[in-house]
């Protein structure tokens, strides 16, 4: 599943982002892309136990992936 967080203001890309990975069973990922690094976003999900792998896209723009563990 891809959700496509560009254009938001902050908080909504986050709370998007953790509405969408409560539904998400164990083994599945969810890719987000963000216009910044959500860099409060890492510090929940650390908290939550999600494993997660950022790389920054050539429009500058950072897609995450994020699996539940």
């Amino acid at each position: 599943m891809i959700l496509d967080n560009r254009g938001l203001e902050p908080p909504q890309p986050m709370m998007r982002t953790l509405a969408a990975l409560e539904k998400l069973k164990s083994g599945e990922t969810l890719t987000i892309i963000n216009d910044r690094r959500p860099m409060f976003l890492y510090e929940q999900l650390d908290e939550l136990g999600y494993s997660y792998e950022t790389v920054e896209r050539d429009d500058g723009s950072f897609e995450i992936t994020i699996t539940k563990e």
